[in-house]
């Protein structure tokens, strides 16, 4: 079996943080896969060693593609936000995205919207 390294992904992978009205919001944008599991649970997990933001909408409008490696961040992240007595939302998610999200029962834990502003006003 032969190591593949991982190809660089900046140009198709990226997260971005603000924070509206007391709630963080992360955008992601391009693929979610194994190659970037860690970074989107950094992201969507505690910072720099602190705790687990309480309130949290993910904005997936950007994802073009998403694998059991996001759905395993998804449910870390719920437990985490849960245990802070918080909330964790998805919004904006793109049919084939919001379509592996129904499948495997995602959208039964973690509430979905069809936007951010949906999602922030819920």
């Amino acid at each position: 079996m032969t190591d593949i390294p991982k190809a660089d992904r900046t140009d198709r992978f990226s997260i971005e943080h603000r924070v509206v009205g007391g709630i963080r919001v992360v955008t992601v944008r391009g693929e979610i896969d194994d190659d970037v599991e860690e970074a989107l649970g950094q992201a969507l997990l505690a910072r720099d060693g602190g705790a687990t933001p309480p309130r949290t909408v993910v904005d997936l409008s950007g994802v073009t593609f998403l694998d059991s490696s996001g759905i395993n961040v998804f449910i870390a992240a719920h437990r985490a936000v849960g245990d802070a007595r918080g909330w964790l939302r998805i919004a904006g998610a793109r049919e084939p995205v919001l379509r592996v999200l129904r499948i495997v029962g995602i959208d039964g834990l973690v509430p979905c919207h069809p936007t951010v502003e949906q999602a922030l006003t819920a």
